[in-house]
């Protein structure tokens, strides 16, 4: 795993990125367009092992030609680490493994309660506001990352 600094000195031009909320039920997944200007909800994946999930990401890869993963990590308020960002951690790792592109952590804070208060914001139900959470959740981590590569 490199960092978001390594990850803006590594890319020579902007590339499309994907962008991981991992739950521990369900896995939010974003996609920024080429120009790395705006990240999208792209959809949710019901976990159910670590193999299942790589695999998945590799088809999505090489569908939309994606450079990076950018995955949010469950830091606490406080700046330590818990149970979460452990678990996060251990799923990177073996992201980074066994798939052939960058894969750098991002500091998500607040991301889940970003993406629900913006979806409010946008008067979408709540039923459907619940139900795309953690893909909306993916997205603001991975337009908070952007936007550091950006500047």
């Amino acid at each position: 795993m490199i960092t978001i600094e390594d990850l803006k000195k590594k890319q020579s031009e902007p590339s499309r990125l994907i962008g991981l909320d991992l739950g521990s039920k369900r896995i939010g997944v974003s996609i920024c367009d080429e120009r790395q200007s705006i990240a999208t909800p792209f959809k949710t994946i019901n976990k159910t092992n670590t193999n299942e999930l790589i695999d998945e990401l590799k088809e999505i890869i090489t569908e939309y030609n994606i450079k990076g993963i950018i995955i949010g990590n469950p830091i606490n308020m406080d700046g330590s680490l818990g149970r979460s960002a452990q678990s996060v951690n251990d799923v990177s790792k073996n992201i980074d493994k066994s798939i052939d592109v960058n894969v750098c952590l991002w500091d998500e804070r607040l991301s889940t309660v970003g993406a629900f208060n913006i979806s409010s914001q946008l008067d979408v139900n709540v039923s459907k506001r619940e139900k795309n959470i953690d893909q909306n959740a993916a997205a603001f981590i991975l337009q908070g990352a952007i936007d550091f590569l950006n500047n």
